[in-house]
């Protein structure tokens, strides 16, 4: 079934915020941090008017913010709250938990420029900066996959009973605003069942829930033997590796009930015939496709590959999509200090076994909120190819747009 709804004029916060409100979240956690905010900002509208019945938490600070839904989805409430860069540092300790206590907490991350030195503006050093703690990692590209993303979120946080973080560009997706299809809700509803937590609550069934965990496996109150802390290490790491046949058949879903696919765990623009693969996450992906537009008029075959799915990392997609092209360009919008973008060193160990692997170049560009035209990426996708051309095979990250 396809969505014929007429289409409202939104930002991508408001996408976000609608997504929630269709997903019939229950607790709503705030802590305004820019350029999140107008999302719970939006929702907060939403509960006192009524039109979204829901318990709506103001807290002191975006620990608490998570602390509160940490607690309401132990019980058995669907959940949501939004953060930024600071906002999710501010969270790290409760992030760990809320992954480690296998809770389906969907969160959003308007992705923002870590401080110090202080910016507002987008780059996603905060979403790189907790990639191993455990949690999905979905990147958007507009706004119409932002909201479409939540609701996948859902169905992906819950049955695998792990965190879904929703990651979205600030500012150039956050307060842009864009077309958007927003489905009828009857529809969303029988996409999205109500949330049956795994653990019940019951009064009469008392239990102690995430307590001092040893070792070793020992045996519960009625004499079975349960894992210890590396067999939890364990399960979380299997329900995260079942996350990559789950997100795409999640996608699939989607699209036959509202004819809107988004690619699962990678998207691509002029891929099949590519020479040089072109990589990024999040809007990036986007403006790269301009760029190689521009490059297939010059006679360079190149094409975009997407990474939609961060964490867990599309490992094999990566290694059956690039092998037999001649190079790949990484364009990373962080960087792991003292080595390279974090996007570029995942691909390269991605393809280290793979037989006909491209070369990897990386890049990184954008910190700060610091502008990416197309044409600067076609540039950048030149001078790779020129070097790579030199016989050059491994090379240091090249900094787009640095003025030293």
């Amino acid at each position: 079934m396809s969505d014929a709804r007429a289409a409202s004029v939104i930002t991508g916060n408001e996408a976000a915020a609608t997504a929630a409100k269709l997903a019939r979240v229950q607790v709503v956690a705030a802590y305004p941090i820019t350029p999140q905010s107008s999302v719970v900002e939006t929702l907060s509208k939403w509960v006192q008017s009524g039109e979204l019945s829901a318990e709506f938490v103001t807290v002191e600070s975006e620990h608490s913010a998570l602390a509160v839904c940490i607690a309401a989805s132990t019980v058995g409430a669907r959940v949501f709250t939004a953060t930024s860069a600071n906002g999710l540092a501010y969270m790290n300790e409760q992030v760990w938990w809320a992954a480690g206590a296998r809770l389906p907490i969907v969160m959003g991350l308007a992705n923002r420029a870590m401080a110090a030195p202080w910016s507002v503006l987008n780059d996603q050093q905060d979403s790189m900066s907790v990639r191993d703690a455990g949690w999905a990692q979905l990147f958007c590209r507009d706004n119409q996959e932002i909201l479409d993303t939540f609701l996948h979120a859902y169905r992906i946080a819950e049955e695998l009973r792990v965190p879904v973080m929703v990651c979205y560009d600030g500012f150039l997706l956050s307060h842009t605003v864009m077309p958007v299809r927003v489905p009828d809700q009857a529809e969303v509803d029988a996409f999205l069942p109500p949330y049956k937590p795994a653990i019940p609550i019951d009064p009469a069934d008392p239990r102690n829930l995430n307590p001092v965990t040893m070792a070793d496996p020992r045996a519960n109150r009625d004499g079975e033997l349960r894992g210890g802390y590396m067999e939890l290490r364990a399960m979380h790491q299997q329900a995260l590796t079942e996350a990559l046949d789950l997100i795409p058949a999640v996608d699939a879903e989607f699209a036959e009930r509202f004819g809107r696919s988004w690619g699962g765990l990678t998207w691509e623009y002029r891929l099949d015939d590519a020479e040089v693969a072109v990589i990024a996450a999040g809007s990036l992906g986007m403006e790269l496709t301009v760029a190689v537009d521009a490059l297939r008029s010059e006679g360079v075959r190149a094409g975009v590959f997407g990474i939609r799915a961060y964490r867990p990392f599309p490992a094999e997609a990566v290694r059956g999509r690039l092998a037999g092209k001649d190079l790949a360009v990484v364009l990373d919008k962080a960087v792991s200090y003292g080595y390279e973008g974090p996007v570029c060193a995942d691909v390269r160990a991605a393809l280290l076994s793979a037989e006909g692997a491209p070369d990897v170049f990386g890049c990184v560009c954008g910190l700060g909120g610091r502008d990416v035209s197309a044409t600067q990426l076609a540039d950048a996708v030149r001078r790779a190819r020129t070097d790579h051309g030199r016989g050059v095979r491994i090379r240091e990250p090249e900094w787009l747009d640095v003025r030293l």
